[in-house]
C-alpha cells in the first residue's frame, strides 16, 4: 500500500481561503487585524522568513508591521519596543524573530510578550497552559503539524510516539501536544545513547532536530507515521525519506510538509487574536 502523503502546502492554500473569508468579515465590523514582526539585527535568513511571513499576513488581507533594529539593540531596549506594541490595541499579534543577537536575553524579551498577542507560541506561560489543556496559541510549527494530523484523520492515540528534538519552540511543545492527543511520547535527541533502537520502535517519528538526514530510513518502521519538520539547504529534512512512501504509512514530504503550515498557523493564530475583540 502507498503511504498517504500529508501534503501541507495544499493545506495551507486551503486553510488561507478560509482565513481570507474571516479577515473579510473581521474588516467590515472595523476590525483590521494586525502582526508586528520584530527583526534584530541583519541575519539574511531571518530576514527572509520575516518578509514571508509578512506576504502571507498581505495575501489574506491582513496587516503587518515590522520593527528593524540594529545589531547593537541591548535587552533593555528590546524590552522595551515589545512593550509599545503589548500596549498598541491596534496590534494583535506580536512575533520576535528568532535568534537576536548574543547580547540579548532572548528568554527574557519572548516571556516579555503579552500572552494575548503571543501567536508564535514562544513565552513559558503559552507553553505552560498548552500542556496542561488550558487555551493558549501553541508554538507554530507542532501546532501545525497537529492541524496536519487532524486535517488527515490520523488517529494517534495509544500510539508509540517518538520526538526527536528537545527545542523550546519545537520538540518540547510537539511532545505536550502529542500527549494530549493520548500518544505515548519519548523524547529523544542528538545525544541519545541507542537512538536507532528507539527510533525504530516508534509507530509515530518526529525530525526536529536540525541535522540533515540525521534519522535514516532503515530506522523507520513499517507502516509508522513519519513527520519531517527540517529543512536544510541540501534541500532535504531531519529523516531520510527515501522509499518513505513504501514504508510508512504516512509522511510528510520536503520540501510542502511541514514548512507552509508553520506560517499558515502564524496568520492563523493572528486572526483568532484579532477575533476575540468580537466576543470582549
Amino acid at each position: 500500500m502507498t503511504a498517504k502523503i500529508l501534503d501541507g502546502k495544499k493545506l495551507a492554500s486551503l486553510s488561507e481561503e478560509e482565513i481570507k473569508n474571516e479577515v473579510s468579515i473581521l474588516l467590515s465590523k472595523g476590525i483590521q487585524p494586525k502582526l508586528a514582526t520584530i527583526l534584530v539585527g541583519n541575519d539574511p535568513a531571518s530576514e527572509t522568513y520575516v518578509r514571508m511571513k509578512r506576504n502571507s499576513c498581505e495575501k489574506v488581507g491582513m496587516e503587518s508591521i515590522a520593527l528593524e533594529l540594529p545589531e547593537t539593540t541591548s535587552t533593555e531596549e528590546l524590552l522595551e519596543a515589545i512593550q509599545k506594541l503589548n500596549n498598541d490595541s491596534n496590534v494583535h499579534g506580536i512575533l520576535l524573530q528568532h535568534p537576536v543577537p548574543s547580547q540579548i536575553d532572548e528568554r527574557k524579551c519572548f516571556d516579555a510578550i503579552d500572552i494575548e498577542k503571543d501567536v508564535d507560541g514562544v513565552t513559558c506561560l503559552g507553553f505552560g497552559n498548552m500542556s496542561m489543556g488550558i487555551e493558549a496559541y501553541g508554538s507554530c510549527t507542532p501546532a501545525g503539524i497537529i492541524r496536519l494530523i487532524k486535517h488527515y484523520d490520523l488517529d494517534i492515540q495509544g500510539l508509540n510516539a517518538v520526538v526527536v528534538g528537545r527545542s523550546p519552540i519545537l520538540g518540547k511543545p510537539m511532545a505536550m501536544m502529542l500527549l494530549n492527543l493520548n500518544a505515548t511520547v519519548t523524547i529523544c535527541h542528538s545525544r541519545t545513547k541507542n537512538i536507532e533502537t528507539i527510533i525504530k520502535k516508534a509507530d509515530l517519528v518526529v525530525g526536529a532536530v536540525g541535522i540533515p538526514r540525521f534519522i535514516k530510513t532503515e530506522w523507520i518502521k513499517k507502516d509508522a507515521i513519519v513527520i519531517d519538520a527540517g529543512f536544510h539547504p541540501e534541500k532535504c529534512g531531519d529523516i531520510d525519506l527515501e522509499k518513505m512512501d513504501e514504508i510508512s504509512s504516512a509522511y510528510t514530504p520536503v520540501p510542502g510538509g511541514v514548512g507552509p503550515m508553520t506560517i499558515n498557523t502564524l496568520i492563523l493564530h493572528t486572526m483568532q487574536s484579532a477575533k476575540k475583540l468580537l466576543t470582549n
